[in-house]
């Protein structure tokens, strides 16, 4: 890991790769949870905190995935309170699951996380049981009970949800969206159903094969229910994410951290399994908990590998990001890179133009129209499809049962 760019603010991303159950959709890392395992790796976790430190990082905002970070609460605000005591922190976002949005959770994570985005992925039953999630994360009505007794806890609450599931038809989308208006919750993101090379076989085998035929369709469903007529009830932040409005459709929200790649263009990450990005390069974490294990125990940070992006490789992700944050600005990417973007990624400007993805296309800059946000939907998915495939690989380096991509039923990939 290099040494921090002196005066520069960062966001810290840690990776807590811990599920009582393993979706069959997921790629990130993660592994069944075991207490001991747990513990020890909340306790190494910390101490390469510790040498982000020494490197000189000046970290402001945390932002907590995984995994269910919130699996060990005990650690995890450990963890969070050694920050503080480390780093000026202004924000701390995390993720969890429907099941700790009760006590003493809430307690907890109260004035500890400032942002929770809960993973709830649907309300329909019949889906969560497809998914694996019914058993252990609640109904429908319950996962909407727990989110409202929560709400009150944090500065905002996220629901994370997913569509474009093979079994699910427009009116389960429906009344998804007709729940999401109900729940009260600050921010809702609806991201499209993605999977990775390793995780195709046992999600086509549990929900069936995707059909991106419809995505389209269901995105102008949910885009229209959520922002559409003259009493829209949520405003479009990114692509995906959408901030309610009060009765006088105000919105008081900045852009949020539950997408952290969108808030911090470069970023360090601890963890087993997490990547950093930083400049022209990313590097990603070992895996293997018990090599990360000994490798923070040996005194360095758990880095297994680097790659270093391309100026062009650089200019599509900037283009991707500001596009999905919806609006690009040609100045700041001249700046940037030191050429405009027609001359810099003269391709994708066609293609865009050509299937009129731009509602302002001047001198100043990019904005979109209904067809082009759906593109850059596509864009997204198939960029966090291939982070996916990278962490596929990432795996496959591995030995013994680390290397098997466990599921809920303990069966493997």
């Amino acid at each position: 890991m290099p040494p921090a760019e002196p005066g520069r603010k960062y966001m810290l991303y840690l990776h807590v790769p811990f599920c009582e159950r393993l979706c069959p959709y997921c790629s990130f890392n993660r592994y069944v949870y075991r207490e001991d395992v747990a513990r020890t790796y909340f306790e190494n976790m910390r101490k390469e905190m510790l040498m982000l430190k020494d490197l000189g990082y000046d970290i402001e905002s945390i932002y907590v995935g995984g995994g269910t970070p919130t699996v060990e609460i005990d650690e995890l605000c450990e963890t969070l309170d050694l920050a503080r005591d480390t780093f000026d922190i202004k924000e701390v976002a995390s993720e969890t699951n429907p099941n700790h949005l009760v006590q003493p959770y809430l307690d907890k994570m109260k004035g500890r996380i400032q942002r929770l985005s809960v993973g709830v992925q649907s309300f329909d039953d019949e889906l969560l049981k497809q998914m694996d999630r019914y058993e252990k994360y609640g109904s429908g009505e319950q996962i909407m009970e727990r989110i409202a007794e929560a709400i009150p806890y944090f500065e905002s609450l996220n629901v994370d949800m997913i569509f474009n599931f093979p079994s699910q038809t427009e009116d389960i989308l429906r009344a998804d969206l007709e729940k999401i208006a109900a729940c009260g919750a600050r921010q809702t993101t609806f991201s499209p159903l993605y999977v990775s090379n390793a995780t195709m076989g046992k999600m086509a085998s549990t929900l069936g094969a995707v059909d991106y035929g419809r995505e389209y369709r269901y995105y102008r469903l949910l885009d229209e229910a959520l922002t559409g007529g003259d009493s829209a009830r949520f405003r479009r932040e990114t692509i995906w994410t959408f901030n309610r409005l009060d009765e006088q459709g105000r919105d008081d929200h900045a852009l949020l951290i539950d997408e952290y790649q969108t808030a911090y263009v470069a970023y360090p990450a601890i963890g087993s399994g997490s990547i950093t990005h930083l400049g022209e390069n990313l590097y990603v974490n070992t895996f293997s908990l018990q090599e990360y294990d000994d490798m923070i125990g040996a005194g360095h940070m758990s880095i297994m590998g680097k790659t270093t992006l391309s100026k062009r490789d650089l200019m599509r992700y900037h283009f991707l990001l500001n596009l999905y944050r919806l609006r690009l600005d040609k100045h700041a990417f001249k700046e940037e890179f030191g050429c405009g973007i027609e001359a810099g990624l003269p391709a994708e400007m066609a293609f865009m133009r050509l299937n009129g993805a731009f509602a302002t296309d001047t001198p100043d800059e990019l904005t979109l129209t209904p067809k082009g946000r759906y593109l850059v939907s596509v864009m997204y998915r198939q960029f966090l499809s291939g982070m996916n495939n990278l962490r596929d690989q990432a795996r496959a380096a591995l030995s013994g049962p680390e290397r098997q991509l466990l599921f809920g039923d303990g069966t493997c990939a």
